[in-house]
């Protein structure tokens, strides 16, 4: 009977079907039954004969019935054994039609590729036509001189995107020696500020700066009768009006300051500065990507577009001024203004969107904007992993008989350190509940251009569960926290680290698992999801999954960048040209997903050609958002041409 049962648990080289198992695993019934000891009678006394015959008879009766019965049990197990056995198979089917599915459904085949390419040089052309005129904003910057990498002096930089801000000071050695030599110091915002007053902001900061440069020895001193310069790197939204100016169009990242609001941002801290006798000057306003650009272009002349590629995504590049049409001032000397073009906001019916994406995107807090960000930047790239995951528990019990309840929360295959971080302040601490979100919101928004959390205005009233990584920690809403215990905790990763840190780590650990069991996507997923014994061939599932998720975001980017070539005219070689075009590329995904980087690489040189892909370089930059800005004032100084005293 039990090698029956076993029979049914080894695989068959020709599988049977139902009934046909069934009749096998019954057909033991048939031995068993002839095979019971009935004939041969045992004959006793005569007087005894008749009773001890019928007895006999009795007994095999009961006996025969037994074994029946028995092998009824026995066909019964072996039945509901391939029963199971073929449910299982029939799931495991659908699991891998639901792969599939995605796979043909998320296909960038070249064709498609160089569509959306297309479709992103006409978005382009409309946003510099007009405003308002494309998804694209194509925000003219006013930067219109790029270092050259001959600058030479010391300048100064206020990188304000969060609730920390850093001030940097940049020594420049000019034609050859570069930078020689930055130091930092980054400062916490305390959370009452971040919703009080602007003077009381601005009035922190410069006292900040003061502090910073209070602390640098005579050899510092810039000379007699010349100001410090300072470039301002401001990550929320502004109306630029010149290189130095700009309108705060409102606060994101959990700030909200009513009276800064339509206020020149670089006058509110020059009024500061000016209260506590600090003579710097504001040169420059820039958010990362133009600094990413401008830290580029300082190393090489070659750069003429830089792209963003961490929790979110941008790009800039330098246009010729006489192509935007929208420009009306005066054609600079230079000829060129770089243009931030906010890709992230990019929409095309070329791209190749799948149910978890819509789902994505009408669950965010921004349904119907920043479509091309959330189909390739580090912040969603985890979580659509998640939903094709999920779909595959609901519909295919792929993790078991239950859906993994950690399956089900929003954003986890993303930004471990940050969950780390809620669950100690969660473990240890008390603290209050609007200071936690606030300080949540902009270790959530990092250096990256999405709005997700814009159209969020802070108010009295309780907040809502805005937040990815608050939803993931429930319990943190219902205790009372203490401030200076959070603060602490949530200063312990610098503005730098977050920036990245947030790049989809889980996800980029299991695509890039090499082990020959794929024991990192096994811990992964008991150490994230919370889901034990899970098989080769369910790891191997999960890794299609994440290839599928990075190689449509890394082809997709490869297609952005050239529809940025092909609106400059870079995409082809010119006949007796071969003008080298270099691409500054920042930011935690591509710096640290290497598949991702490759891929993107690769994938941008097949669109180009063998003959003009020799003429576009990939080059990693990096701190734009700090050192670019400084970068920016040396090249736009008020003291360019004047002869040291």
């Amino acid at each position: 009977m039990l090698g029956c049962l076993i029979s049914f648990l080894t695989p068959k080289a020709t599988p049977l079907s139902f009934s046909q198992n069934v009749l096998f695993a019954c057909a033991p019934i048939r031995s068993t039954i002839s095979h019971f000891p009935h004939s041969n009678p045992i004959w006793v006394s005569s007087h005894s004969g008749q009773s001890l015959r019928l007895c006999r008879i009795r007994m095999g009766k009961v006996a025969v019935g037994a074994a029946v019965v028995c092998a009824a049990a026995v066909c019964a197990a072996a039945a509901l054994v391939v029963r199971h056995r073929m449910i299982s198979s029939g799931k495991w089917a659908r699991a891998v039609a639901i792969l599939k599915e995605f796979e043909d459904k998320c296909g960038t085949p070249i064709v498609k590729l160089r569509q959306v390419a297309d479709a992103m040089d006409v978005e382009m052309h409309a946003g510099l036509a007009s405003e308002g005129g494309s998804k694209l904003n194509m925000l003219i910057s006013f930067v219109d001189n790029l270092p050259t990498g001959d600058e030479e002096g010391l300048f100064y930089a206020l990188d304000l995107g969060g609730t920390n801000f850093r001030v940097l000071r940049v020594h420049l050695g000019g034609k050859d020696k570069g930078v020689i030599g930055q130091e930092f110091e980054e400062v916490s915002i305390p959370p009452h500020l971040m919703t009080g007053s602007s003077d009381a902001l601005f009035d922190f900061i410069a006292a900040a700066l003061a502090k910073f440069v209070g602390s640098e020895s005579e050899g510092f001193h810039p000379p007699p009768g010349r100001q410090r310069e300072l470039g301002f790197t401001f990550s929320f939204p502004v109306r630029q009006t010149s290189i130095a100016s700009g309108t705060l169009i409102k606060w994101t990242k959990g700030f909200n300051i009513e009276d800064a609001v339509g206020e020149d941002v670089v006058a509110e801290l020059t009024k500061s500065l000016e209260k506590i006798g600090l003579d710097m000057r504001v040169a420059a306003l820039v958010n990362d990507t133009i600094g990413t650009l401008a830290g580029g272009r300082f190393y090489n002349q070659d750069v003429i577009a830089a792209v963003i590629l961490g929790t979110g995504t941008n790009a800039a590049y330098v246009e010729r001024a006489h192509a935007i049409p929208k420009w009306h001032g005066l054609i600079p000397k230079s000829g060129d203004m770089v243009i931030n073009m906010e890709w992230g906001n990019f929409r095309s019916s070329h791209l190749p969107l799948t149910e978890y994406d819509q789902a994505l995107d009408a669950e965010s807090l921004n349904p119907g904007e920043q479509i091309f960000e959330k189909l390739i930047s580090g912040m969603y790239l985890g979580e659509i992993v998640r939903r094709a995951l999920l779909k595959m528990a609901e519909e295919a019990d792929f993790f078991g008989d239950t859906v993994p309840p950690k399956l089900k929360v929003p954003f986890i295959l993303r930004d471990r350190p940050t969950l780390f971080l809620l669950q100690q302040i969660e473990n240890k601490c008390e603290c209050d509940q609007t200071a936690v979100l606030l300080k949540s919101a902009s270790f959530f928004q990092r250096a990256h251009s999405s709005s997700i959390i814009s159209k969020f205005q802070l108010s009295s009233e309780p907040l809502p569960l805005f937040f990815p990584y608050v939803l993931f920690s429930l319990p943190l809403l219902q205790s009372s926290f203490s401030l200076s215990l959070f603060l602490f905790l949530s200063n312990a990763l610098t503005q730098d680290e977050e920036r990245k840190a947030a790049v989809t780590p889980d996800m980029s650990a299991m695509h890039h698992d090499t082990s020959s069991d794929l024991r990192v996507v096994g811990y992964k997923l008991k150490d994230i999801l919370e889901i034990s014994n899970t098989s080769l061939k369910m790891r191997k599932i999960v890794v299609e999954l994440c290839d599928i998720v990075a190689t449509r975001g890394a082809r997709l980017a490869a297609a952005g960048i050239l529809g940025i070539l092909k609106k400059i005219g870079r995409d082809t070689v010119k006949v007796g040209e071969k003008q080298k075009s270099v691409i500054a590329l920042d930011g935690g995904l591509f710096e640290h997903y290497t598949k991702f980087r490759v891929c993107l690489e690769s994938t941008l040189k097949e669109l180009l050609g063998v003959e003009a892909a020799e003429t576009i370089v990939i080059e990693h930059a990096n701190d734009g958002s700090g050192i670019g800005a400084a970068l920016l004032v040396a090249s736009n100084s008020q003291y360019l041409g004047v002869e040291e005293s």
